[in-house]
C-alpha cells in the first residue's frame, strides 16, 4: 500500500509552521545576516505620528523598501526628512512580525548628495554670520584709483578669459597679476587660502577677484569651505568673488567685501570704462586750463596793482626818516614820563618809610603807656574804695547778727557743764545740775535750785 502524501500517518511527521513561528524565525535569519549597512535613496510617505517614531519608504528608480527610525534614535538628527529628500541611512535588516513586512530600522540619517551639501552650506552660513564675518562694517571700501589687479582663479579656465577680455577691452592700461589655484577638488580650498595670504603679503595689488567660472553645488564647494571664508575676512587687501552665474551664491560672496555675479562682472566692478576714462581726463584737462587761464589773470592784475602802489626809495627813505623822528620824539616823552612817576614814587615810598622810623613808634608805645599807667591807678583806687565800702557794709551787718552784740545787751548765754549743750528750754537741767552762763565779758558758774517750767 502507497501512502498518500495527504494520509493521517504523514501528517504525524510534519513540521508544521505558524505563521508567528515563521515570521519570528525569518526575522532572526535576517538580523544574524545583516550586519549594520549604509542604504541610500528617496524619502517617500513619510510619517510622524504623536508617538515621535518615524516611518516612510526607501526608494530607488526600480524598488523600494519600508524603513522605521525610533524617537530614540531621530531626535539626536538636526533636521526633519521630508518627502523627496535623497537620503543616506544607516540601518540594520529586519521583518515586522505583524504584518510579514520586510523592513530596515534606521539607526542615523544624513543628506545625501547635493542635499547635503546644501544643509552644510546653511550650517556654515548661520555659524558665520553669528560670528560676524558677514557684517557690512568690516567689508572694505574698493580703492578709488586701481592699477594693479590681482586675479585667483585657475590659469586654464573660462573664467580668467573672460576677465582678461574685459579688463583689455575696459582697461587696457591696468596691471594684472594671476595667483594660479585649482577652482575645484578636495585641495582646492587650501590653495585658495595661500594664495590670498601671499598676495596680501606681498602686497602688489589695489584690489584682488577671486573668481571661477559655474558648475554644480558640488563643483562650487571650495567657495563655501570655512578657511577660505576666513581668509577673506582677515586679508587686508579688498576682495571681489565673482563665482558661477548669476543664480550661484556661496560662502565666499558673502564674506567677500563685494560681490560680483561672474568673473566677467568682477572685472567690470574693478575696472573703469577707459572711454569715459577719456571722457572724464578730457574734462578735468579743460577745467585746469580754466583754472590755470583765471590764476595767470588774477596774478596780472594784482601784479598791475603791486606796481602802482610801488614807491621811489627816496620818497620812501623820507618816510622812513620822518617816522624816525616821531619814534625818538614819543621815545622822549616815554622817558620823561617815567621819571616823573618815578620820582613820585619815591617820594611816597621815602615818606612812608619816615612814618615806620623806629623812634616814632617808640614814642607813640611810650604814650600809650602813660595813659594805661594812668588808667590802672584809677581802677586800683576806685576797686580799693568799692571794697573798703563794702567790707564796711558787712561788719554792720555782722555785728548786727553778731551773738556779742546780744551778750551786750545784757543776754546770756547759758549751757550744760557736764554735756555742754545750749540750754534751751528748762526741761534740759534739773536741780543740781552744774550751769555756765556766757556773759558780754566773762562766765559764770552756777547750781541750779529750782527748775520753773512755766
Amino acid at each position: 500500500m502507497i501512502d498518500s502524501p495527504y494520509s493521517s500517518t504523514t501528517n504525524i511527521q510534519r513540521d508544521i509552521y505558524s505563521v508567528s513561528r515563521l515570521n519570528s524565525e525569518a526575522r532572526s535569519l535576517l538580523e544574524g545576516s545583516f550586519p549594520l549597512l549604509w542604504v541610500e535613496g528617496e524619502i517617500s510617505n513619510f510619517a510622524s505620528p504623536a508617538s515621535g517614531h518615524w516611518y516612510f519608504s526607501l526608494k530607488d528608480p526600480h524598488a523600494q523598501v519600508r524603513c522605521a527610525m525610533f524617537r530614540n534614535r531621530n531626535a539626536h538628527l538636526g533636521f526633519v526628512p521630508k518627502n523627496g529628500m535623497q537620503v543616506l541611512l544607516r540601518a540594520r535588516i529586519s521583518l515586522y512580525e505583524a504584518r510579514g513586512d520586510f523592513q530596515i530600522i534606521a539607526e542615523h540619517m544624513e543628506e545625501a548628495g547635493d542635499g547635503a551639501l546644501r544643509r552644510a552650506f546653511e550650517d556654515l552660513k548661520k555659524r558665520l554670520q553669528q560670528e560676524g564675518l558677514f557684517a557690512a562694517e568690516h567689508k572694505l571700501p574698493l580703492p578709488e584709483h586701481i592699477q594693479t589687479i590681482g586675479v585667483i582663479t585657475s590659469p586654464s579656465g573660462a573664467a580668467i578669459r573672460d576677465i582678461l577680455t574685459t579688463l583689455k577691452r575696459r582697461y587696457p592700461a591696468a596691471h594684472v597679476i594671476v595667483y594660479p589655484v585649482s577652482v575645484q577638488g578636495s585641495e582646492s580650498a587650501a590653495q585658495i587660502v595661500n594664495m590670498i595670504k601671499t598676495a596680501e603679503a606681498r602686497n602688489e595689488c589695489d584690489v584682488i577677484l577671486l573668481a571661477r567660472g559655474g558648475g554644480s553645488l558640488e563643483d562650487l564647494w571650495s567657495f563655501n569651505e570655512e578657511i577660505v571664508a576666513h581668509a577673506i575676512y582677515a586679508c587686508s587687501i579688498p576682495i571681489v568673488v565673482g563665482v558661477g552665474h548669476e543664480i550661484d551664491y556661496t560662502i565666499a560672496d558673502m564674506v567677500a567685501d563685494c560681490r560680483a555675479a561672474t568673473p566677467t562682472a568682477a572685472a567690470e566692478l574693478v575696472s573703469p570704462n577707459q572711454y569715459e576714462l577719456n571722457q572724464k581726463l578730457q574734462l578735468n584737462s579743460d577745467r585746469l586750463i580754466n583754472v590755470i587761464k583765471r590764476i595767470l589773470s588774477q596774478y596780472s592784475q594784482q601784479t598791475n596793482w603791486l606796481s602802482q602802489r610801488l614807491q621811489h626809495p627816496g620818497r620812501r627813505i623820507q618816510d622812513l626818516s620822518q617816522r624816525l623822528d616821531d619814534l625818538q620824539l614819543r621815545l622822549s616823552q616815554a622817558q620823561q614820563h617815567f621819571l616823573r612817576h618815578r620820582s613820585m614814587s619815591t617820594a611816597y615810598l621815602k615818606e612812608k618809610l619816615s612814618r615806620l622810623h623806629p623812634m616814632q613808634s617808640i614814642l607813640l608805645r611810650k604814650q600809650r603807656l602813660q595813659y594805661l599807667s594812668h588808667q590802672l591807678q584809677q581802677s586800683i583806687s576806685l576797686t580799693l574804695r568799692t571794697k573798703q565800702s563794702g567790707f564796711v557794709q558787712l561788719t554792720k551787718t555782722l555785728n548786727a547778727v553778731s551773738p556779742l552784740a546780744t551778750l551786750e545787751r545784757g543776754y546770756a548765754i547759758v549751757s550744760d557743764i557736764k554735756s555742754g549743750n545750749i540750754l534751751r528750754e528748762a526741761n534740759q537741767i534739773k536741780s543740781g545740775d552744774k550751769i555756765k552762763a556766757k556773759l558780754y565779758h566773762g562766765n559764770i558758774r552756777c547750781i541750779v535750785e529750782e527748775v520753773d517750767y512755766d
